[in-house]
Order: structure tokens, then C-alpha cells, then sequence
């Protein structure tokens, strides 16, 4: 039987079929397909197939005894299938899932990911473990050094987009300080998005897997199909396990299907798996903090609120996805080390997250933004601070939770989540389990419900701001209070209407009093000079401006950067100064004075290879101005550590040192090491032992000239030009001493022909280095000349001609009996002398514009 939607759906009068929109044409088409199946009795539907589909093939692609996958099926079989009186949706199968993300720069900053940093250095995800579910990571990346769960099984080859979500998470900062992740000590796991249900939830927890990534989507669906189904299902068998989506690079586009079809820049997630109600979508906002164009965004196929979070993605959902994993388990950390070891409830977090994202766009909750902008720092400060509650719910039951609200706040906020049981696929109406929030003040009795949208299926209705009034659609509810009076509070939670109960629940709130707090820069930031950067700070208060200055650490005065700053607008444009130091900012508005933390401007040093010989190599980099000292780290086991400092810049790796290739070095200002390079493996630098490039200039010439570039000319006392000859190589030209690492010789021997050169370097302890052999001919415009003379038979001959001018070249014996002819181009040309028997043969060679010149060879 079709299913109709409820009196509470947006489209209340639409009737569904029991098969998913990608599957409604199939009936004309005479392929065979793969569907799978919602059933209600797996043994009784595997009775019916073997009877009424003996060509079919049933097999269980997940843990669910409830979802099955049908293969072998014609457009008859299909029509059978869906008319199954076990099946109750017959979805899509597998499809071709893409990753969210053109590849870019991250900013932590945006989501004051880079101040919990420097806040809270101790949260890094330790024993914790993240899944990155797409094609693999490389778990080589020296980002990921030490931390990749089973690392030797990977499949290859390794994907690009999945190594930069899995650095987004977890990167350690190893090749770059913009490599490091939001959790930098996770352990990190892969798993192969070709299959789009869920993974195994035993095989996830027993790794320890706690949130999982996806970093992906398929084209816009917009129905509650098996796959929603199956990841709701998992959420309530695995409490603590949370999965994060991308909401998906659609966000110009229309759904093809369901009740908002047709509907531009509206309801367009990828992939109805992102329908799911327990797990978390995520879109993406530029780097000004708004929501991207291309970020999907919702209603879900019933009006539910999706995405519901939003963060920085300039480079698509992907990585706002990736980031609030990251955080989220930074979040599971803090819960963890405070209740003895154990997960919080995904709930939890999601509700703790929802509830301290700063809100973006329309006011409350939208279609666009979800319920804003990810907030880790503020996120942290709720789960830290034990802002929260937790409960059951039955069926007319009321929870009360007592709040005190002190006088002058800003804001009271309380977000309620709960896990739902998984709603029959392809549902109108996913929600099973309804609770209700409500916010009441003791002392008037006033209550305030959450905010709720629109979800007329047109998009001016669409794009109406929330209303307060009860919630029958979301399994969140979120209420918030401006300028909240003085005194005590109520947070009821009520079960409305729970089929499926007792149902468990997290409640997060957040009292928020006025203040600033700075975002960025944070303490580790360096900012490089002379170049915009983007200031970031939360202000809680009303619209108020403040005199924005700067001032170098060390320095009695501040200097102003700008006189009337609007503090709402929490971020403002600096151009920063081309100075080298340590530094501060300040905002002042009357009397408040808040300053930032010390920060550094600093032009990264530049980290080269001079040399790399057997028993040492020299590691050297530009001076940086006011730093009197550099700090130098190599790569361990998992983290780049610091191992030797030094106030020169240049310092030699012993043989010892030179097992490890990685290194990095950062300059030293006021006792702090600030700025770090990036981090090269000094073996892959093009530089061997001193030498750079050693290359003639022109291969044939009247006189012989050579170009010579070195890394470094460290401990070096002079170089000097050898030419083969009977007894060996022998000085040419020496130069003395050496003051540059780029250089030139030239050599005219006596006789022309070809000839074999080295450079050789002698440095102050006596010791001699040598480059590789090149050769270059000496020849006059217009000769030619051929080697090996004599040659054996059968092997090529190489001709050498000072010329770009086409040459004809004929071949005569010794009788002057014609053998054969070849017109070459190029100032070298090989000859074949296949065929020619041995003796003494003409080679008369044609120049352009010259006399023909008659050569003398000898075939051996």
C-alpha cells in the first residue's frame, strides 16, 4: 500500500510510492538491476523471493536484518518486488559518491578552532579515533606519522581530497603549521565510501572509532530512503558514535524530486542519507563567515531542519564537515577526562555544538545556516563547564531543569536533541519520537517554545524567519532568550507523543553575559608582515564600537589602527606591518579595555639543503631580523620535535642525525620560537654533495662553456674545472676563493673534438668533492664530427654538427661504391651501420651553406 504524508507533513495531499524516485523509471527500461529492500520479516520475504523470484539474488549488505539487496532484476521482477506484501521500500542501491571539496587553504580561525588551541593545548583527541569514510588517506603523510589505525592494509592509491580531510581532523602541523589539524593526536582509521550504508557498528566500535567523516555526496535526493534508515538505526545502537556529513555543493540547484521539487536554492543535500535525523550535516560559509553559494542547504525531504550547523569550507562542505569532526572530538575528550573514561552521547554533543554556534544570516534557526556558525571555543566552554542535562522521556512525562540567571546577561540558550528510533523508509515524516522544550520563568510565569520554520513548499515561505511555537518535525529543539531578566528558570522536556520509549535526551544551554573575547590571532599565530589579515573576536553586547590598536611587544605605547571599530561585526580587515616582532592589539570602547594574546609577525624562514654528503649535511635558511637565535626540530616517531638550537644559520647533521629526513627550523624572538618553516626532507632537495647543476651551456661550440650552481659554498675553498685526458682528468681553471654559489668556466682544448669535464672542490679541511662527468664538443660553425671512431659494427654512429641546419649525409666504401643516405636535423644525430661489413667507409657530410666535408670511419 502507498503511504500517505501526515496532516502535520508540507504536502500533506501528495502520495508516496513504496519505490525511490531514482527507481520510478525503470518499469520502460529492459536492463537488469540491483535494488535493495526495506523488509518487514527477512524470512518470509526470502520465501516469497525464492518463489516468486527464482532468478533473483537476495544477500544482506549490512548488519540489519531489516535491509536487503536484490539483484537480477528485469522491469516485471521490479514491478513484483515493489508489490511484495513483506517489502516495505524499494530503494536505490550503491551509488557513485563524490567528494565535497575543491582542494584550498583552511583558516581555524573562522570557527575559533586556533583559540581553543591556545587556550586549551592539553585537548588533542589522545585516545580517541576518527573514521574518514571516502577513497583512502595516505597513511604515509608525515602529518598522519604514527596515528594510522592498521596502516599497512590500506588500499591505493591514495586519494588527494581524503589525505586533506584526514589532515583537517588530525593533521599534526608536521609539514606546515597550516597542516595541523583541529585534533592532532587522534588516531585515524579509513573506510571505502563505495558502499553508502553504514559501516559495521561492532567491527567501528571495537577500533574505537567515535565519529566518523563523510566527506562526500551523490547527486540531490531528497526522500527518507534505507540508507537514512540504517544510519538512524546505528545512532541508537551506538549511542556514543557520531557521524558527520557534508551538506553537499548544490546549493544553487533544485531537487528533482519530492515535496520541494523545482524549488532553487532550496532543499538540495546530496545523498538521502543525509536525510538520517541523529546524524550531523554540515555546510560551508566563506571566509567572511557567510554561507557559501554552493553550500546545500535545506529543508530536509519533511521541513526538518538541515544542515543544522554550519562552518568555514571555502573550498566546499567537505571541509566544514571535516573541521566539526575535529572538534567534535575535541568535545568527547573533555566529557571523557571528566566522567571517568566514558563517550558522551552523540546527542550530547551535537547538542552542545548546536547550541553554541553563533547564529549566521536570518535570525534563530534558517533553511540556509541551520543554527549557525560552528563555535568550538564556545563549544568547549559548555562541555568544560558541565552546561548541560541529560534524561528520559516517557509518554506524558515532564522533566524539569532549574536555571539561575544573573542580572545584565545577554542571552539565555538551550538546545534539546534526542536520538529518534529509525522511521520506516521512505517516510513522510521521520520523526517517531516527539518531545517538547519549553522555557519558563519561575518568578512571571512567562514561557517562550523554540523556534520553528516554514515549510511550505514555496521559497518565499521557505525563507520566512522562525517563529516560536511547538516543534512535531525536529528531533532538535532550541530556544533562546535576549536580555534575560534576573532570576530562576525552567526547562521543561515533555513527551508529547513517544511511541518507542523511554527516549533518552541531552539538553546543552549557555547563559551569556556581556564581554569580548578574542579569536585572532591566538598565541601560536604568526602573522606575516605586510600582508591583510582578518582579526576575529566574539562580542556579546549591545551595538557599541571601540578604537582598535596595536602595539609591539616591548613598547610603551600603542599605536592606532583604527578609531571606531563595530564590535558586532566581530572581525575587522588589518593590513598587517612589515616589521619583524612579537605583538599585541587591543580594542577599547569608554572604559573596557580587552587586549589580544601575544602574537608574532615574522616572515617564515626559508629552510635549504647546501650539501648533502655521506658524513654530513648542511641545513641553512636567511637571516630573520630580531632573532638572535633559531630553534631546529626534526620529525620523530609521530610529532616534529625540537633537538638543537643555535644563533648561527647554518647548521651541519652529523651521520647520526642524517637518518632522519625531515626537519624544520623556526626563529627565536623574546625566548619564544615563533614561525616554524616548512618542514623538507633534505634529501629530495636537488642538492647532493654541494653540488646543485653542473651543464655545459651548449652542447657543440667554438669554445666550451660551463654553468655551475651549488647549495652552499660552507667551508669551501676553491672549485675547479678538469678535463679528461690520457692520464686522467686535469685542472682546467680554478676559482678562488668562492663567494657565490652560482658560477661559470670555460675551456678551448687544442684540437677539436669531444671531450668529458668535472668540477672538483676543495674545502679548508683538505677534503676533495666532485660533481658528475658531462661532455661537450669543441667544433667550429659549420664542422661536423663523428664518435666512436672506430665504431663496431651494428652500433650506432653519432654524428656532431655545429649547426641547426637541416644535413644530408652520404656513406661510400673505401672503392667509392655508394652504401646509403640520411638527411638528420639537430646538432647531434645517431647512424645505423647495420648491414655494413667491416673496413674503412666516406662519410660525406652536406652543411647548410658550407663545403661538403669528407669524414674518415672505421667500421671494426
Amino acid at each position: 500500500m502507498p503511504q500517505v504524508l501526515s496532516a502535520q507533513s508540507p504536502a500533506s495531499r501528495v502520495t508516496l510510492p513504496k519505490i525511490a524516485p531514482g527507481l520510478q523509471t525503470a518499469a520502460a527500461q529492459r536492463t537488469t538491476r540491483t535494488v535493495r529492500v526495506s523488509v518487514r520479516d527477512k524470512a518470509a520475504f526470502q520465501a516469497w523471493a525464492r518463489q516468486n523470484l527464482p532468478a533473483a539474488r537476495v544477500s544482506q549488505p549490512s548488519a540489519s536484518p531489516h535491509t536487503l539487496s536484490v539483484t537480477g532484476l528485469n522491469a516485471t521482477a521490479l514491478a513484483q518486488l515493489v508489490a511484495c506484501p513483506w517489502v516495505d521500500f524499494v530503494d536505490v542501491p550503491d551509488r557513485r559518491a563524490r567528494e565535497e571539496r575543491r582542494l584550498s587553504n583552511s583558516d581555524l580561525s573562522v570557527n575559533a578552532i586556533s583559540a581553543l588551541h591556545a587556550r586549551f593545548p592539553q585537548l588533542r583527541g589522545q585516545g580517541l579515533t576518527v573514521s574518514v569514510k571516502e577513497q583512502p588517506f595516505d597513511p604515509n603523510d608525515i602529518d598522519l606519522r604514527g596515528r594510522v589505525v592498521t596502516a599497512g592494509t590500506f588500499p591505493g592509491p591514495a586519494s588527494d581530497h581524503a589525505t586533506t580531510m584526514a589532515t583537517l581532523i588530525g593533521g599534526a602541523g608536521n609539514s606546515d603549521p597550516l597542516g595541523r589539524g583541529v585534533a592532532n593526536a587522534v588516531r585515524l582509521a579509513t573506510s571505502d565510501f563505495a558502499r553508502l550504508l553504514p559501516d559495521d557498528g561492532p567491527q567501528l566500535t571495537q577500533a574505537g572509532v567515535s565519529v566518523q567523516n563523510h566527506s562526500y555526496g551523490v547527486g540531490i535526493e531528497n526522500y527518507y530512503g534505507v540508507e537514512a534508515q540504517e544510519y538512524d538505526r546505528q545512532c541508537q545502537q551506538f549511542p556514543a558514535l557520531l557521524h558527520v556529513f557534508s551538506s553537499g555543493n548544490a546549493g544553487i540547484l533544485a531537487s528533482p524530486s519530492g515535496t520541494y521539487q523545482g524549488i532553487a536554492s532550496f532543499a538540495n543535500l546530496s545523498g538521502q542519507f543525509k536525510m538520517s535525523k541523529n546524524t550531523l550535516a554540515v555546510g560551508a560559509t566563506d571566509p567572511s563567515g557567510q554561507v557559501s553559494a554552493l553550500s546545500s542547504r535545506g529543508p530536509a525531504h519533511d521541513g526538518r531542519v538541515k544542515p543544522e550547523l554550519v562552518a568555514y569550507g571555502e573550498g566546499g562542505s567537505s571541509e566544514s564537515a571535516a573541521l566539526v569532526s575535529g572538534v567534535s572530538l575535541l568535545l568527547q575528550q573533555t566529557y571523557r577526562d571528566q566522567h571517568n573514561g566514558a563517550l558522551p552521547p552523540a546527542a550530547l554533543v551535537k547538542a552542545v555544538l548546536l547550541n553554541s554556534a553563533d547564529d549566521l544570516g536570518w535570525p534563530e534557526v534558517d533553511h540556509l545556516s541551520g543554527f549557525g556558525q560552528a563555535d568550538a571555543l564556545g563549544a568547549i566552554a559548555t562541555m568544560r563547564n558541565g552546561q548541560f542535562f541529560g534524561g528520559t522521556a516517557a509518554q506524558g512525562t515532564d522533566q524539569v531543569f532549574t536555571l539561575t540567571v544573573p542580572a545584565g546577561q545577554q542571552q539565555l540558550k538551550a538546545t534539546l536533541v534526542w536520538s529518534d528510533p529509525a522511521a520506516p523508509a521512505n517516510a513522510a515524516r521521520a520523526l517517531i519520537n516527539d518531545l517538547d522544550l519549553e522555557l519558563v520563568a519561575v518568578g512571571s510565569g512567562q514561557r517562550w517554545r523554540p523556534w520553528v520554520l516554514s515549510t511550505f513548499p514555496r521559497a518565499d515561505s521557505l525563507a520566512l524567519p522562525a517563529r516560536r511555537r511547538a516543534d512535531h518535525l525536529n528531533n532538535v529543539e532550541q530556544i533562546t532568550l535576549a536580555l534575560p531578566g534576573a532570576g530562576t528558570y525552567e526547562l521543561h522536556v515533555r513527551g508529547f507523543a513517544v511511541s518507542q520509549g523511554p527516549q533518552a535526551f541531552s539538553l546543552a544551554y549557555e547563559i551569556n553575559a556581556p564581554g569580548l573575547t578574542w579569536v585572532s590571532p591566538a598565541r601560536p599565530n604568526n602573522l606575516k608582515p605586510g600582508t591583510p589579515t582578518t582579526l576575529r573576536w566574539q562580542w556579546s553586547g549591545p551595538a557599541a564600537t571601540a578604537r582598535l590598536e596595536y602595539r609591539p611587544v616591548g613598547r610603551p605605547q600603542w599605536r592606532e589602527v583604527n578609531p571606531a571599530v563595530a564590535l558586532a561585526a566581530n572581525r575587522f580587515a588589518w593590513a598587517v606591518p612589515d616589521t619583524t616582532t612579537l605583538a599585541q592589539l587591543r580594542l577599547v570602547a569608554g572604559s573596557s579595555v580587552f587586549v589580544s594574546d601575544t602574537f608574532s609577525i615574522v616572515r617564515p624562514p626559508a629552510l635549504q639543503v647546501g650539501y648533502t654528503c655521506t658524513d654530513e649535511t648542511l641545513l641553512h635558511w636567511p637571516r630573520v631580523p630580531g632573532a638572535g637565535t633559531y630553534q631546529l626540530y626534526q620529525l620523530g616517531g609521530t610529532y616534529l620535535m625540537p633537538f638543537a638550537q643555535t644563533t648561527d644559520t647554518a647548521f651541519v647533521l652529523n651521520r647520526s642525525q642524517m637518518q632522519t629526513l625531515y626537519y624544520a627550523v623556526a626563529p627565536v624572538l623574546r625566548g619564544r620560537a615563533v614561525a616554524p618553516s616548512l618542514t623538507i626532507d633534505y634529501s629530495s632537495q636537488g642538492t647532493a654533495c654541494y653540488f646543485r647543476s653542473f651543464l655545459v651551456r651548449q652542447l657543440v661550440d667554438e669554445v666550451v662553456r660551463f654553468d655551475v650552481v651549488l647549495g652552499s659554498v660552507f667551508r669551501l675553498r676553491s672549485a675547479t674545472l678538469e678535463r679528461l685526458g690520457p692520464a686522467g682528468y686535469q685542472a682546467v681553471q680554478t676559482l678562488t676563493p668562492l663567494t657565490q654559489t652560482t658560477f661559470a668556466f670555460s675551456d678551448q682544448p687544442p684540437t677539436a673534438g669531444r671531450y668529458l669535464y668535472r668540477v672538483r672542490l676543495d674545502n679548508v679541511a683538505g677534503q676533495q668533492f666532485y660533481s658528475n662527468s658531462e661532455e661537450a664538443f669543441l667544433l667550429r660553425a659549420g664542422a661536423a664530427q663523428v664518435y666512436p671512431n672506430p665504431v663496431p659494427a651494428g652500433e650506432p654512429l653519432t654524428l656532431v654538427a655545429n649547426t641547426i641546419a637541416p644535413v644530408a649525409i652520404r656513406l661510400y666504401d673505401v672503392l667509392g661504391r655508394f652504401q646509403r643516405e640520411v638527411v638528420v636535423n639537430g646538432i647531434t644525430n645517431q647512424l645505423d651501420t647495420n648491414g655494413l661489413k667491416p673496413g674503412l667507409y666516406l662519410l660525406r657530410v652536406q652543411l647548410d651553406n658550407q663545403p661538403e666535408q669528407t669524414i674518415r670511419v672505421v667500421i671494426q
